[in-house]
């Protein structure tokens, strides 16, 4: 079977783009056909799409060696044209109709297992970070956010874009900006630039209390980006977890290292357990 050309299934089916819902559509199969690719090798993988909408790189992941995709869709509009699509897919494309917000991504099929997504842009940041909180369930995610977005999970210390995405997400994974993408690219065109960024989880993950200990350490000391860290983590310990970490109390939150905020980490969540 030959699967209908996308602009003929957007049409039959009447989809149009949703403000509301974040969707901005990716229409270019040799684009969505590069993303997918930054998954690696999905021989034998798990692969899960968020926000999948009209399914332009959901054929494209048909297309690679995945074991199984699993599209989740909040949006029902779209869930007639996946059905569609999986009618093509020899039983390795699953529709999931639920909220990307809600549901737990790493139940839905066997490791490994990878997320490759276009994400909703209104969505995208806190979805990531529900991501590395179980990062050892991933074993790679290539994500679209915009372009600003994927700077700052990538960002080095001292840079503007440097703040709390970039600690947690380095702190847990290898990041880089893989594929930068215009708005022209797009329909309808977002306003801004767009990229994708690869995360590839460390062997080593964080315990969840641990991580919970990073995300009120950074969410501390990036609160308050300005002022000298003796100050913006003075409701955690202040200076003296400043001193026990061996870092200078007058240094702002931005010039610190993944590891010395791995240490501050460290060491509130041992003063809380």
């Amino acid at each position: 079977m030959t699967l209908p050309s996308l602009k003929d299934s957007i049409q039959q089916h009447g989809l149009d783009a949703k403000k509301a819902l974040g969707q901005h559509f990716l229409l270019d199969p040799g684009l969505c056909a590069r993303i997918a690719a930054l998954g690696g090798d999905l021989t034998g993988r798990s692969v899960v799409e968020i926000g999948p909408g009209p399914g332009g790189l959901t054929r494209a992941l048909i297309n690679t060696p995945a074991d199984r995709i699993d599209a989740v869709e909040i949006d029902e509009r779209a869930w007639p044209l996946l059905e569609e699509l999986a009618g093509y897919a020899d039983g390795r494309l699953h529709i999931v109709r639920q909220d990307a917000l809600t549901l737990d991504a790493a139940t839905l099929g066997p490791a490994p297992r990878q997320i490759v997504a276009n994400l909703p842009y209104n969505v995208a940041t806190p979805l990531l970070v529900g991501w590395l909180r179980q990062a050892a369930s991933w074993e790679r995610m290539a994500l679209m956010f915009q372009l600003e977005v994927a700077e700052r999970i990538c960002a080095a210390p001292g840079t503007s874009a440097y703040g709390r995405l970039a600690v947690l997400a380095q702190w847990c994974a290898q990041c880089s900006v893989a594929l930068k993408i215009p708005p022209g690219a797009f329909s309808p065109p977002p306003k801004v630039h767009s990229a994708v960024a690869v995360i590839i989880p460390h062997a080593e993950q964080p315990a969840p209390a641990l991580f919970k200990a990073m995300e009120r350490v950074t969410a501390a000391a990036f609160g308050q980006r300005r002022k000298m860290l003796r100050s913006s983590l003075k409701s955690i310990g202040g200076e003296a977890l400043l001193a026990r970490a061996e870092i200078e109390p007058t240094r702002r939150a931005e010039t610190l290292s993944v590891d010395e905020f791995a240490r501050l980490a460290a060491l509130h969540h041992a003063d809380r357990s």
